[in-house]
């Protein structure tokens, strides 16, 4: 589902799901020719990118990530991460933005035409349908191209189009740098 020149759109980033399916694929992103290339394409009404942040280490590797993204045309929308001890003792960190970028979405439908939700967790399945309810068409892009699939069926069964993240590598990826 390509857009056209003057549909409004706005761009929804699960940063840490995103990651997963970019990793997944061996892949590295460029968020800059990201930008353009839905520049390019359509109205770009906003573009969110979501991650919750680790309080209190020193140096955290998604500060640099976060701040450019903020200074280079994102709304980025940050929690505290929460450490917690699960029941074999391992410490484990969550920080889920599912409610975050629900909100954000509902909140922007009457602003836009269509939507794209880069993520493949199948809980935004009922979000997708509630946006779509109000008129909004909504692309999901994620990668079925990893093993295992970083895209629940039932999200991408639900969106109007779904859009294979190693396709975009093309557009979007640069070099893997490690």
């Amino acid at each position: 589902m390509t857009p056209c020149p003057t549909e409004r759109i706005a761009l929804f980033i699960d940063g840490a799901n995103l990651y997963s399916a970019a990793k997944a694929l061996n892949a590295d992103l460029d968020f800059s020719r990201l930008l353009e290339m839905y520049r390019a394409k359509s109205v770009l009404v906003r573009a969110y990118y979501y991650t919750a942040v680790i309080e209190g280490e020193e140096f955290s590797p998604i500060k640099p990530l976060v701040d450019w993204l903020d200074y280079n045309g994102f709304t980025v929308v940050t929690k505290p991460a929460r450490r917690f001890t699960d029941a074999q003792g391992h410490s484990r960190i969550k920080g889920n933005m599912d409610i975050e970028i629900a909100v954000d979405m509902l909140e922007l439908t009457p602003r836009v035409d269509h939507m794209v939700l880069f993520s493949g967790d199948g809980d935004f399945r009922r979000l997708v349908g509630a946006v779509q309810a109000r008129g909004v068409r909504v692309t999901v892009v994620s990668t079925m191209k990893s093993q295992p699939p970083q895209i629940a069926d039932e999200l991408r069964r639900q969106a109007d189009a779904f859009v294979e993240l190693q396709d975009l590598l093309p557009e979007i990826g640069r070099p893997k740098t490690s």
